[in-house]
């Protein structure tokens, strides 16, 4: 049970005894911290290069959301959380930098050779929105509390042993492995949660609860506090004109608009109507099909509505059918491979996807950390220890995806899929006029799709059919995304889809999506069940690493032994971003590398919003 701590209070006088004693080595404190290699703005910078600091503020950014929810606390697995957040964080990073952080709630980090803890000094001016100060309590609460209450931090943070206050304004996270080359990184992820407002009584008069679901509006520390909200329906965001930090380098010329309007919506269908008819800004696109055959409405035609493929510096993840090991009839290997061959990526690339995409090779495309080839010599050096724990073709062969693209290459591969099939023991019967495959014991070979996206439904039923070829009984269904979350927190499916984004320097977070660790914890991203000791090992390699060689050598083994135990169907990925907006913004003329930046860095121009109204 968490325990509130009190807040000690030192005068000019007192020694620093009464804290937690700082250790003795010279610690050498920084305005930012970077993974590798140099930060880019000094510690005297006046704002990133990819914003204008001179923007004005005003004006109301609208956005859709596809969903719904019945909790606006984003810090427990109950309930269906709206997903807007009002806290800052210790630092923040930048967008034209890959892996940096700069002081926001903490001003500067220190930490020694061996990363054995990170020490950082907390801006005395941080404010909760009530005007309490932000303190090293809050700071340790929220570790606790979000540890509690998260798979995923606990997952993140393993190596988070505690933290304390061990100085005025200052606080130190104590980790239980040293060389985990992110952790001082990652912590300063940390939203920062108000210990006084979580363990006192909300409005009606009970106490709160970090571990259930409210609609009671949250005490925040941001940019942006929660004006008003229409349960599932809309939330309004309202800009805090006396922000603590609105002043800070890393917010010059950000945060731009009083007003950030979110309105949920059912299905993607219906949102994307919604922006035609102008009840939304932006839409980022996620279909193909609609970004070629959809945007043929009139606001497009006049200009009022423009079309943008920027290219962003990231990495591809893998985005697919992921089968769930939990079920007996994926555990076998060869079932798994079986509906790999089934799977026709080009027939759908060429009918359904206008020749949009790539197919999915690997679980980091596109990027250097992409296994092509054979292993290294730096990477066998990681795997050779675990050979008799891989697939022997981790070792001798170059993965590549089945090919199909027309019926004799279709053939070859639902042939070698049913040869899988039948060694794995499900053998065919007629049932009915209809093939159906049995095992031993008598069972049909069932599997059932659990989609949250209708779209998916023309991608899923070809598949369907080809899996039906082979005997497969096989169900698709839609269900909304309080469903489909339950159902994933649960893992009670058989199939769902998701994508499993990776960053630009891949770490901790691997746990949380392959770690054994993770399989049965409710909540965790490791939708596949996966439980795999050389898997295990492969991670933990991966976060210890001290080189950025390294991490690509160890990123690569993960790679090859993910994609060649065959866990999920690969889909596909894209070259750039999709996204349309009506054009009543201004943006900066340099747009920032690894994100959008939207709406963060942009403003309402009235010129262009009355040409729009005219």
């Amino acid at each position: 049970m968490l325990t509130r701590r009190r807040l000690l209070k030192i005068s000019a006088l007192a020694p620093l005894a009464r804290f937690t004693p700082a250790l003795a080595d010279d610690l050498q404190f920084s305005h930012a911290i970077s993974l590798f290699g140099d930060v880019k703005y000094p510690a005297d910078f006046k704002n990133f290069d990819y914003v204008n600091p001179s923007a004005p503020k005003g004006g109301r950014f609208r956005q859709a959301v596809v969903g719904s929810f019945d909790s606006l606390n984003n810090y427990t697995v109950k309930g269906d959380p709206a997903g807007v957040g009002v806290l800052d964080t210790l630092m923040v990073g930048s967008m034209d930098e890959p892996f940096t952080r700069y002081g926001l709630i903490a001003q500067s980090i220190a930490f020694p050779d061996d990363k054995s803890r990170t020490v950082f000094k907390l801006n005395p001016a941080a404010r909760f929105h009530d005007g309490k100060a932000i303190t090293s309590d809050d700071v340790i609460f929220s570790l606790n509390t979000l540890k509690t209450n998260l798979p995923n931090y606990a997952s993140y943070y393993k190596n988070v042993e505690k933290a304390e206050q061990t100085g005025e304004h200052e606080v130190t996270f104590f980790f239980s492995e040293k060389n985990n080359r992110e952790l001082p990184l990652i912590i300063t992820e940390l939203p920062i949660l108000p210990q006084h407002w979580w363990t006192s009584a909300g409005a009606d008069g009970n106490p709160r609860n970090t571990d259930a679901s409210s609609l009671e509006i949250p005490l925040g520390s941001g940019p942006y506090k929660i004006k008003s909200v229409v349960p599932g329906s809309t939330i309004t965001l309202q800009r805090v004109a006396d922000y603590w930090a609105k002043d800070l380098p890393v917010n010059v010329g950000q945060n731009n608009f009083d007003e950030l309007l979110y309105s949920y919506y059912q299905t993607v269908l219906v949102a994307f109507e919604g922006f035609k008819g102008d009840q939304s800004d932006y839409n980022y696109e996620t279909s193909s099909k609609n970004w070629a055959t959809g945007y043929d409405f009139p606001a497009v035609a006049s200009g009022k509505v423009v079309k943008a493929t920027p290219a962003l510096k990231n990495v591809h993840g893998m985005q697919a059918f992921v089968l769930n090991l939990r079920k007996a009839k994926f555990q076998d290997v060869r079932v798994r491979k079986a509906m790999i061959l089934a799977y026709d990526f080009q027939w759908a690339n060429t009918n359904l996807f206008f020749g949009q995409y790539q197919q999915s090779r690997s679980f980091f495309n596109g990027s250097e950390f992409e296994a092509k080839g054979l292993p290294s010599p730096e990477e066998l050096e990681l795997l050779n220890p675990l050979k008799e724990k891989l697939p022997a073709e981790v070792f001798t062969t170059e993965y590549q995806n089945a090919v199909n693209g027309d019926a004799a290459a279709r053939r070859k591969n639902l042939q070698a899929a049913s040869t899988l099939l039948a060694e794995a023991g499900w053998v065919a019967a007629d049932d009915g006029g209809k093939r159906i495959l049995k095992n031993s014991k008598g069972e049909v070979l069932q599997v059932d799709f659990a989609l949250d996206n209708p779209l998916f439904e023309r991608v899923t039923l070809p598949y369907k059919e080809q899996l039906e070829l082979l005997g497969f009984s096989v169900t698709v269904r839609t269900i909304d995304q309080a469903q489909i979350k339950k159902l994933q927190d649960q893992f009670d499916y058989d199939i769902i889809v998701n994508n499993f984004g990776q960053s630009l320097s891949p770490g901790n977070e691997q746990r949380f999506f392959w770690g054994s660790a993770e399989a049965d914890r409710q909540g965790s991203h490791n939708y596949s069940g996966i439980k795999n000791e050389a898997i295990d090992a492969l991670i933990d390699k991966l976060i210890f690493v001290k080189d950025r060689k390294g991490l690509v050598a160890a990123c690569r083994a993960l790679d090859r032994a993910l994609i060649w135990n065959y866990y999920m169907v690969p889909q596909w990925f894209g070259p750039y971003e999709r996204i349309a907006y009506w054009d009543r913004f201004g943006m900066p003329e340099r747009a920032p590398e690894y994100q959008l930046g939207v709406p963060t860095t942009w403003w309402r121009d009235e010129a262009k919003a009355k040409k729009i109204s005219g």
